[in-house]
């Protein structure tokens, strides 16, 4: 399965094709129903006599939700400088002759491109800071908004968070419109899904659909997220737009498609989204606890294929529960003694039985705090307490 974010990275012709007509062979029906009545000259002149100005009947929900929330959602265009060194006589150089002439000191000269992206974003306070996703804006050299009204503005990236995707940039003014979020928790598969946003530079463009699945896992960064997952159509573009409930308030950031496939999109809980944006606001990065072991949901396959392994002197007692697969040398787990073989029953007296529970345990948990850990090592019940430490940077070691 390959993951694909949704920014728009440059701007591709979109071609539309129209249908020019559309018939029906009538010749193959031998009968014609016959219960329905035929409409009478003055229906007739009543139909064609109707008001082409709008009614109550051409307006639903998602007119509705599109009025409340399309003034708060923005275009992100992004510009970036890519500096690559080239060689100064392109064609004679690439002769064997020279190549074997000059070896490595081909004379070579610096060359500049200016590369352009596009996404989508949303108002989450009046005094101008949006929320998008973090490969929306990564490495710009230069940040536009632009509101459904035509309004541009010069954009600042408060902050990033490659690994949960989430990103704030910051505008200039006050009094600007919001949108409404809801809580996570509320969202269930079947409701109804509105995604605005701008595919394909297709500005302020509006698709429907329902909520497919929750609290889906994806390896979309360093560590597994839960995510929302509905077919509401969403394309290069919209990422970091907002994901709408039927009332028109936020529940997710849109942020991920699967590449081949229709109608499977992948958005950021807003509950998870918030948090985030408000420490990237006031601490200008995010820190997340870390355990340092890397697990498995324990299976009756996975503990077959352990214990009939020969040269393994780990012994699966359990029958489920979470496999520590991996300690990280030096991590927190690693320190107060937790080994890979260990099935993790429960953390702070609650019984976990796969492995996202882990994460959101941690989590929920924090930095600094003490967890407590219960685990069945080899037939025998072993506790720990542990106390998750901020995430290592990807340049460290760990």
């Amino acid at each position: 399965m390959k993951i694909k974010r949704t920014s728009y990275l440059m701007l591709i012709p979109v071609t539309v094709g129209l249908l020019s007509s559309c018939s029906r062979d009538l010749s193959r029906q031998t009968s014609l129903p016959t219960t329905s009545p035929i409409p009478t000259v003055a229906e007739t002149q009543n139909q064609a006599n109707r008001p082409l100005a709008p009614t109550q009947e051409d307006d639903n929900f998602v007119v509705a939700v599109v009025e409340k929330v399309e003034p708060a959602v923005v275009q992100i265009n992004t510009q970036r400088t890519v500096r690559t060194e080239a060689p100064q006589l392109p064609g004679t150089f690439d002769n064997p002759f020279f190549e074997r002439f000059f070896g490595e000191a081909v004379p070579t000269q610096p060359t500049e491109r200016v590369v352009r992206g596009l996404g989508s974003g949303f108002v989450i306070n009046p005094n101008g800071q949006i929320l998008t996703n973090a490969h929306v804006v990564s490495d710009a050299d230069r940040v536009t908004v632009t509101f459904s009204s035509g309004r541009t503005y010069e954009g600042k990236v408060l902050g990033k968070d490659p690994v949960s995707d989430v990103a704030v940039v910051q505008i200039e003014g006050n009094n600007f419109p919001t949108v409404e979020v809801a809580s996570s928790d509320s969202i269930k598969p079947g409701q109804w899904a509105v995604a605005i946003g701008n595919p394909l530079g297709l500005q302020q463009t509006v698709t429907v659909g329902v909520i497919s699945a929750i609290e889906r896992s994806l390896n979309l960064s360093t560590r597994p997220s839960n995510y929302i997952q509905a077919d509401a159509a969403i394309n290069p573009g919209n990422s970091g737009g907002p994901l709408l409930n039927a009332r028109g308030q936020v529940i997710g950031v849109n942020t991920a498609i699967i590449q081949g496939a229709q109608g499977i999109g992948f958005a950021i809980p807003i509950d998870t989204a918030q948090r985030i944006a408000q420490q990237l606001i006031t601490e200008g990065k995010v820190e997340y606890p870390y355990l340092g072991v890397q697990t498995l949901t324990l299976t009756p396959e996975v503990k077959q294929k352990i214990n009939n392994y020969p040269n393994s002197n780990i012994r699966i007692v359990a029958d489920q529960g979470i496999l520590v697969v991996r300690v990280v040398p030096g991590s927190p787990a690693a320190r107060v003694g937790i080994r890979a073989g260990d099935v993790i029953q429960q953390i702070n007296n609650q019984p976990v039985n796969n492995a996202e529970q882990i994460q959101q345990a941690v989590e929920k948990n924090g930095l600094n705090n003490n967890l407590q850990i219960q685990v069945l090592r080899n037939g025998q019940n072993l506790e720990f307490t542990v106390q998750p430490q901020p995430l290592p940077s990807p340049t460290n070691n760990q």
